[in-house]
């Protein structure tokens, strides 16, 4: 007769391991996630059709609390492509005078000098500078 050596181990299944965890108070309950997103507009103080658009998109657990990073970005002038920064909202056109074009500028700027601008374009539907 050949000698074997076994050994046997248990190891609780799924259910029973739940229920030890829950006796422990350790059982999470998966989290929902709502996706939330706001669309706001920046616009000059003193010439408010001078505009730029901006999107913030991220998401919320059941209490509200945000999840990881809001996505932020602006919205070409002309075409409403996705842009990372006002500046670029204004590539591959321009405006026919000089003063115009200044107006667009001083936005852009003003947009760039901003403080929050995460926290402004998730919170806010419209902010003049």
């Amino acid at each position: 007769m050949k000698n074997i050596c076994a050994s046997v181990g248990v190891f609780p299944t799924q259910g029973e391991k739940k229920v030890e965890e829950e006796e422990e108070g350790e059982i999470e309950e998966e989290e929902e996630y709502h996706p939330m997103k706001n669309e706001m507009i920046f616009c000059l103080r003193e010439a408010p059709e001078y505009q730029i658009s901006a999107v913030g998109e991220w998401c919320e657990n059941s209490a509200g609390k945000v999840i990881g990073d809001a996505d932020t970005y602006f919205l070409h002038v002309m075409t409403g492509q996705r842009c990372e920064s006002a500046w670029s909202c204004l590539t591959g056109w321009s405006e026919p005078d000089e003063k115009s074009t200044e107006k667009w500028e001083a936005l852009c700027e003003r947009i760039e000098e901003h403080e929050n601008i995460e926290e402004t374009i998730c919170d806010e539907k419209r902010v003049e500078l």
